[in-house]
């Protein structure tokens, strides 16, 4: 929640929260109530990698995050996602939900041969999220309508990167925005305007949902 507290909807009261790429979720007062944390043995290998500081290395737990080193690629990254670049910290064995890794495409194959139980998806060229398998933005809405009763079909989901695609496959109604690459927009039901033009509210407009 360290970076949704920054936004300006802050104060707009939700009914709950799926954060972190789906691995944690929280209720509407904000108390998280279920998680999908890192495998403790993968965890090992991952630590080893954060403290070789070879890779850049976000590491998120519960609520906080924090990288073991700050290069020009991450500065860039961040500027361009107009993300925050998180503090430096060290590890501590503490629960860890998802991992951003800064790295090209020939690191993150390198990666994905050492990992048995995370997934690895990709939103930009240059960043990655580490996942648990189970986890994933699919299995947090699983989660959530599960313990609300709620229809799948009538759930709406929205998505850009490509971490994004099983959610929109997942969701009754799909929608990719319009700066989501063709990929992502090939998986969805509806392609909407750009995220800085009002894309949200046009689809809803479009389905109806608000006037």
């Amino acid at each position: 929640m360290e970076e949704y507290e920054q936004l300006p909807l802050n104060d707009i009261p939700f009914d709950g929260y799926l954060t972190l790429n789906g691995q944690l979720l929280l209720d509407q007062s904000r108390k998280v109530y279920a998680g999908t944390p890192i495998d403790g043995v993968e965890m090992e290998v991952l630590a080893g990698i954060f403290r070789a500081k070879r890779i850049p290395f976000v590491l998120i737990g519960e609520d906080h995050r924090y990288i073991n080193y700050v290069d020009s690629t991450v500065i860039r990254t961040q500027a361009e996602t107009k993300g925050s670049v998180p503090e430096v910290g060290e590890y501590h064995g503490e629960k860890i939900f998802q991992i951003l890794a800064f790295v090209p495409e020939s690191q993150k194959k390198i990666l994905d041969s050492l990992l048995d139980e995370c997934v690895i998806t990709s939103w930009n060229a240059t960043e990655i999220d580490i996942i648990p398998k189970g986890g994933g933005k699919q299995n947090g809405i699983k989660k959530y309508i599960e313990k609300h009763g709620l229809d799948r079909n009538n759930i709406m989901a929205f998505g850009d990167g490509e971490n994004d695609i099983d959610m929109l496959h997942y969701a009754g109604i799909g929608v990719a925005m319009g700066n989501a690459s063709d990929l992502v927009k090939s998986n969805a039901d509806y392609v909407t305007a750009d995220i800085d033009d009002d894309g949200i509210e046009k689809a809803l407009k479009h389905f109806g949902i608000i006037d």
